[in-house]
């Protein structure tokens, strides 16, 4: 009788290894496609309703569901920065990133509300949650400067945020003084430029949100 001592052959036929299941930039690529169909749903969404009047105009459900698709893409935005520590490694900086998400959420509920339940829109209640929209992007505005001035991100990764992020400064002038059709074309235009190519910078070089050892 003889006894094989040889070890088993090692299996080939997995599907996946340790290496592809840990891969830190996956979450990375997913984020940004999430960031760049929500900035060109709700960027369609504005061209589409350009001749509804803000004020009295009553904007239809297609529009409000663009805009919230917007949100939910800088839910994953803000995740993937939380993710990388974009804006630092202190706990000052990652305390501002939860911050934004529950600025993002509050304004998320703002969006829902008005999307089911329209009629209670001027609700003091609502109209607070309202107020979490700009809010919201203000502090996407400052997070895209933080990115710019950490440097963990690297190439365009680093320097688009602030460009993406600009949108609410841009468009509260806009706002201000131009037409409503004027504004509907150069927000929808800055949503383009701004987020969906960054989440498409973010799609496709993920590995610019991977900070170097220094």
């Amino acid at each position: 009788m003889s006894v094989n001592t040889s070890p088993a052959p090692a299996r080939t036929d997995t599907t996946a290894t340790p290496r592809t299941r840990n891969d830190p930039t996956r979450a990375v690529r997913l984020g940004g496609l999430a960031m760049a169909a929500g900035a060109a749903a709700w960027a369609l969404g504005t061209v589409l309703t350009y001749d509804v009047d803000p004020v009295d105009g009553e904007y239809p459900l297609a529009y409000k569901a663009s805009s919230l698709l917007f949100q939910l893409g800088l839910v994953a935005l803000v995740a993937v920065q939380l993710r990388t520590r974009a804006t630092g490694t202190g706990r000052l900086a990652r305390r501002f990133l939860h911050a934004e998400h529950v600025m993002l959420g509050l304004a998320i509920a703002s969006s829902i509300q008005w999307m089911v339940a329209p009629d209670v829109s001027e609700d003091a209640i609502f109209l607070a949650l309202d107020a979490f929209w700009p809010l919201s992007m203000l502090g996407m505005a400052a997070i895209g400067i933080r990115i710019a001035i950490a440097g963990r991100w690297r190439g365009p990764a680093r320097v688009w945020p602030a460009v993406a992020e600009t949108w609410v400064l841009v468009m509260l002038p806009v706002s201000a003084l131009a037409s409503a059709e004027v504004g509907s074309f150069v927000g929808a235009a800055h949503l383009l430029v701004g987020y969906t190519v960054l989440g498409l910078i973010l799609a496709l070089r993920p590995e610019l949100t991977v900070a170097r050892d220094r």
